[in-house]
């Protein structure tokens, strides 16, 4: 199905024109006579104009103007609210400009059957864990975006089968009248009979049995701050309680420290994030900056006591024509050094590894990871398919890009020797060839065969999406 909706996209021509404003001295200014918002039919005005630098009034030059309404437009799309979004000065008289922002909400109710793989991603499951499908998790996902009209959203999460969980999130990007504060709370319970309970060769060793062998628990809430279009501030208070069986604790005494089966803590977290990229599912310009600062452990009674930080810059550069470039450098430092290997985290985990090394965990309490890429744009259309009844699913927009990259890590660990690591401490390269492919509804995907620094090669294939 996947094959066949690639081949099909193939086929259609390229649709992205766009009108350009009328064109008179670059240095002219104009005054914005007015800002008319059409297609919201849900999404309230004030969310839009809350992510527009371009006012009613403002007298600008008409080159800052073309500028400044193609940020407009990409602040809107990044709202992850619309499938498309059309921002455009339209001449009114010789110096006045009428702005017209043109949407088509998305779909904002998803009820999702769940039938994924419980490991790490899908190359581990595909070459380690035998392709078996008793390694599934089935269920459903409730994605509710825009409840109110106010770019809040409801998440539920109920899973079942390899591991099992109830998950229920709520978040309200602005609860005050200037809108520059948010909120969000959930609450999570999860329960699994087999466990990664250590690594060993940077590969995860796994124990299986009809007996629950571990429960997590957590709550948290979270205040958001956005003082200024592209900085965001974020500040947690979790409360977290894990459990695991005897077993696990006898296999390995350190998965908690010192042979505990129970583990409770309070957790407060600080980031900063400053987010200039042009599309947030698959940026080509503009850049990234993340930095994180986790306390676990704020009370005496708390079973765990760890400090730690990371940080991430990504750079995006458009190379002129169909060519694009990302650089990406990502860090993590932590202490003390003895850590519960439940908390003991190196390259390996969600995308912080080096291509090439997907089907291993190298641990440790520090590393850093440099990712380079380069890509040209094979496609990019946006169809319009009117006999599709409903209007949030006949306009398709499609890219696919060929790229080449390469990679570069380092894993700092003292318990290297304990997990029979040998990856651990040493500098790792990998690169390859890609082919992407990014839809609507921020669906992108990704083909790619690697090589890494042993010699080791493997074709690999990932598939991301946020509804």
């Amino acid at each position: 199905m996947l094959l066949t909706f690639l081949f099909w996209t193939l086929s259609l021509a390229d649709t992205t024109g766009r009108p350009a404003p009328p064109v008179d001295s670059l240095n002219t200014p104009v005054v914005v006579r007015s800002v008319q918002i059409r297609g919201n039919h849900r999404t309230r005005e004030r969310i839009i104009l809350r992510e527009m630098d371009v006012r009613v009034g403002d007298t600008i030059r008409r080159e800052d103007l073309t500028a400044k309404l193609a940020w407009d437009q990409r602040k809107i799309t990044n709202t992850n609210l619309f499938v498309t979004v059309d921002v455009v000065a339209h001449d009114v008289g010789s110096q006045l400009v009428d702005v017209e922002v043109s949407l088509k909400e998305r779909w904002y109710v998803f009820v999702i059957p769940v039938f994924e793989l419980a490991d790490r991603n899908f190359n581990e499951w595909w070459y380690e864990r035998g392709r078996s499908f008793r390694r599934t998790i089935y269920g459903a996902r409730l994605s509710y975006k825009n409840v109110t009209g106010n770019a809040d959203k409801l998440s539920a999460i109920f899973e079942f089968g390899f591991a099992r969980r109830t998950q229920v999130v709520y978040s309200l990007p602005y609860i005050d009248r200037a809108q520059k504060t948010g909120i969000s709370v959930g609450v999570s319970y999860q329960t699994n009979k087999e466990v990664a309970y250590r690594s060993s060769l940077d590969k995860l060793v796994y124990l299986r049995t009809e007996d629950l062998l571990r429960d997590r628990f957590f709550t948290n809430v979270v205040l958001t701050r956005r003082n200024r279009f592209f900085n965001f501030h974020r500040l947690e208070l979790r409360y977290a309680r894990n459990s695991i069986a005897d077993t696990v604790a006898k296999l390995n005494p350190d998965y908690f420290l010192d042979g505990q089966t129970r583990q409770r803590y309070l957790q407060l977290s600080y980031a900063f994030i400053h987010d200039r990229r042009d599309a947030v599912a698959y940026p080509l310009q503009g850049h990234w900056l993340t930095l994180t600062a986790n306390q676990y452990g704020l009370l005496p009674s708390d079973h765990l006591r760890l400090f730690e930080a990371t940080g991430n810059y990504t750079r995006y550069w458009s190379l002129g024509g169909r060519f694009y470039a990302s650089s990406s450098l990502r860090g993590k430092l932590s202490w003390p050094d003895r850590q519960p290997y439940l908390n003991f985290r190196g390259l390996g985990y969600l995308q912080d590894f080096v291509r090439g090394y997907e089907l291993y965990v190298i641990d440790g309490q520090r590393y850093g990871l440099v990712k380079n890429t380069l890509k040209y744009q094979l496609l990019n259309v946006r169809k319009q398919f009117d006999w599709v009844p409903v209007r949030q699913f006949n306009t398709v927009p499609f890219a696919m890009y060929v790229a080449v990259f390469g990679d570069a890590g380092y894993v700092g660990s003292t318990l290297a020797r304990e997990y029979d690591s040998r990856l651990a401490n040493s500098f790792l390269f990998g690169g390859g060839l890609a082919l992407d492919f990014v839809t609507f509804y921020n669906l992108v995907g990704r083909i790619s065969y690697s090589v890494n620094r042993q010699g080791k090669t493997g074709l690999f294939f990932n598939l991301t999406y946020d509804l």
